[in-house]
């Protein structure tokens, strides 16, 4: 599943899970800013960039993180209030893989593939599920005029495998059409749950065949071709480990499997991200695997398996492909020459008088006026 919600309790339930992500965030990065604010809701409060502890904290309370002003009512049952949804957006493991295997540079494009494929995943929620509730009792439902998101960008499982995942904390905290503020319903945020999984993944595919990597699509999932299977499985140790506790326990129902993992988490390691990237290719190449920068088909390369798949026939599709290419290029060089040639000889000014030169879309002869 690409993408799941969890309530994460009242306020002081939620500043704890605050404090999770957040340190996570930070020793995983080597020490950049941890989260950020994104949605309309976050525009309309003005708050840009990292997300700090006394901001969260007053979102949670329902207070302006900014001036501190009450934005909502809150009753005597402010306690029990739920304070907001965890919704978690995971990239499937093939992905996180690769960009574990790849170079720095590499690894910065396909962190922003993740980021972007997050981001329309979230516009889809607050245009489709974003919605509020007013008047007693919170029974008037009305459509919201977006979301408050904070999101965490994590990297790695609770085995230290890659596991390129992004917690989007929704507060329970809409910004209504008219400019004022109020609960929202989190069912809406659970019906649409599918559909933005269904957004993230096919903008994550879009982002990196944009990149050049060659992704095989499926109905509901999508994975690196360059990765073999078997290696995915290398990297999958916290997922072994849920499928042997429930085969070993008899798990079988959705609950089971949540006692499984629950049997199986282990406490989260801080480790520094850079010291991994070693471990990951060392231990790759002892499965007999390792990523090459070549698993991504240049131009050239694309032209000549399109020329072999239209030209079965050709005695050498290879060398067919090529001397296309070189024709191509030769015949582009050439009509750009003659062009610049042609523009050259119309600046130069005219000995004879009444005579303009004028192109005409056929002859390019010159008229005489």
């Amino acid at each position: 599943m690409v993408a799941s919600i969890s309530a994460r309790g009242n306020t002081k339930a939620a500043l704890a899970y605050y404090a999770h992500l957040r340190q996570d965030d930070y020793y995983t990065r080597d020490g950049e800013p941890p989260g950020r604010w994104v949605g309309r809701g976050a525009e309309r409060l003005s708050l840009q960039g990292p997300v700090t502890q006394s901001e969260f904290c007053a979102a949670l309370q329902g207070l302006d993180p900014k001036t501190g002003a009450p934005l909502v009512q809150r009753g005597g049952k402010a306690h029990a209030h739920a304070a907001g949804w965890d919704i978690t957006f995971s990239a499937p493991k093939s992905v996180s893989v690769l960009w574990a295997l790849s170079v720095p540079q590499e690894r910065t494009a396909i962190e922003a593939a993740q980021r972007s494929a997050v981001t329309e995943a979230t516009r889809y929620l607050e245009k489709e599920a974003a919605w509020s509730r007013r008047g007693k009792g919170g029974l008037i439902r009305e459509q919201a005029a977006g979301l408050l998101t904070a999101q965490f960008d994590h990297h790695t499982s609770r085995d230290l495998d890659p596991q390129l995942h992004t917690h989007c904390f929704v507060f329970n905290l809409a910004p209504r059409k008219d400019g004022t503020w109020g609960a929202i319903v989190s069912r809406e945020l659970y019906k649409a749950q599918k559909e933005a999984g269904a957004v993230y993944r096919n903008t994550l595919a879009n982002e990196l065949e944009r990149l050049g990597h060659q992704v095989e699509r499926k109905a509901d999932s999508l994975r690196i071709g360059a990765i073999p299977k078997q290696v995915e499985r290398v990297f999958s140790k916290r997922r072994n480990a849920i499928q042997d506790a429930a085969q070993t326990h008899g798990y079988t129902t959705a609950k089971g499997m949540e006692l499984a993992t629950l049997r199986t988490r282990k406490a989260k390691q801080n480790v520094r991200l850079e010291s991994l990237f070693d471990a990951w290719r060392t231990e790759a190449k002892a499965h007999q695997f390792e990523l090459h920068q070549a698993h991504r088909k240049p131009k050239e390369e694309l032209f000549r398996s399109l020329i072999q798949a239209r030209s079965p026939s050709a005695p050498n599709p290879t060398s067919y492909a090529l001397n296309t290419l070189s024709a191509f290029r030769d015949n582009a060089m050439q009509v750009g020459q003659a062009f610049s040639r042609t523009l050259n000889t119309l600046k130069q000014p005219s000995k004879m008088t009444g005579l303009r030169p004028k192109l005409h879309p056929k002859s390019g002869e010159c008229e005489r006026e």
